[in-house]
């Protein structure tokens, strides 16, 4: 009980310092609160440890709240209204549907045997199963705009690092099929869902807020099919429904550090029975067999997700998109 209290609090000060410096002030200051704050900490011992996370706080007291002024505020209203707060948090999950994501799974994406069959797991609303309706921006020397360069919602990311050639300038994609796994899908038509969505952006980050808007609007035109259930259960079902002459990818973002250890390990096995390309997008911790082949460390200011193809390492991506770094 001791060690899930202190990794807790750890969880919440690394939040503060690795995660939110930098990205939102006002998380920044609530996470640094709650970690020294024994009766916010308390209401979190109460919940199972997978439910005690920052973001999935943050958000489901500002979906019951609004957005507090300060730590004071944030601590009152949520020991207030503790029982509301505690609710959503158990009915719901972070599901954060960043399109920016997109930005750093094209290049790999563009390089594989078109056309494509696209296979998410923890696809949320699907948004990141969009990867061919938007355009991209990328800051190479020059400049590189590809995708869907009509595209309302164009991806601007900032690349460092020397890439392989062949992932350097990405061409177009054609996508052939299109299919996500989610334990609770969310729906772009649905209001509660939609609002939900948007509470899980960080506050003060309205470029993010604006092209999740722009997103879902694209979605809404044509969802793409996710099919709710746990993604070791669903994966084989789902993915003997791709047409045979497409190239299989199975990816996920920020997906697998909600799965035990066991669990990722199992889905690992899954993947390499399926003879499927795999794209992760995930910290560094989570897949030890992709961390094994990092070249160099992860940066150590800030948290950066490993991006890597059949479990070999290709970049640094940033947690909300933006940003690549190519090893």
């Amino acid at each position: 009980m001791r060690d899930e209290r202190d990794a807790t609090v750890e969880w919440y000060r690394r939040f503060a310092t690795r995660e939110a410096r930098g990205a939102s002030p006002l998380y920044e200051r609530l996470a640094a609160g709650v970690a020294s704050d024994r009766e916010v900490l308390g209401l979190l011992y109460e919940l199972p440890p997978a439910k005690r996370q920052p973001n999935l706080l943050f958000a489901a007291a500002r979906y019951v709240n609004g957005v507090p002024s300060g730590y004071d505020d944030f601590r009152g209203s949520l020991l207030e209204h503790r029982d509301a707060v505690v609710a959503t948090m158990l009915a719901r999950r972070t599901q954060t549907n960043e399109p920016a994501r997109c930005a750093a799974l094209y290049p790999l994406l563009a390089a594989l045997p078109q056309p494509l069959a696209l296979l998410e797991v923890g696809a949320s609303a699907g948004l990141c199963l969009l990867p061919d309706r938007y355009a991209y921006d990328y800051d190479v020397p020059g400049g590189h705009v590809t995708g869907a360069v009509d595209s309302p919602l164009r991806l601007r990311c900032r690349v460092e690092g020397v890439p392989p050639p062949h992932l350097a300038r990405p061409g177009p994609i054609t996508v052939a099929w299109r299919a996500g796994i989610d334990l609770n899908p969310l729906d772009v038509t649905d209001p509660d869902d939609v609002r939900w969505l948007r509470t899980l952006v960080w506050p003060e980050q309205r470029e993010r807020l604006h092209r999740l808007e722009l997103a879902m609007e694209l979605a809404r035109e044509d969802p793409p099919r996710i099919v709710r259930g746990d993604l070791n259960d669903r994966l084989a079902e789902v993915a003997a429904q791709a047409p045979p002459h497409a190239t299989l990818v199975v990816y996920h973002t920020a997906v697998l550090y909600l799965v035990p250890a066991e669990g990722r390990a199992a889905f690992a096995e899954r993947l390499g029975r399926l003879g499927c390309r795999w794209i992760s997008q995930e910290t560094p911790g989570i897949l030890p067999q992709v961390a094994a082949r990092l070249p160099l460390p992860p940066p150590a200011d800030t948290t950066m997700y490993v991006l890597a193809l059949d479990g070999r390492p290709a970049a640094f991506s940033a947690m909300h998109g933006g940003r690549l770094r190519w090893l």
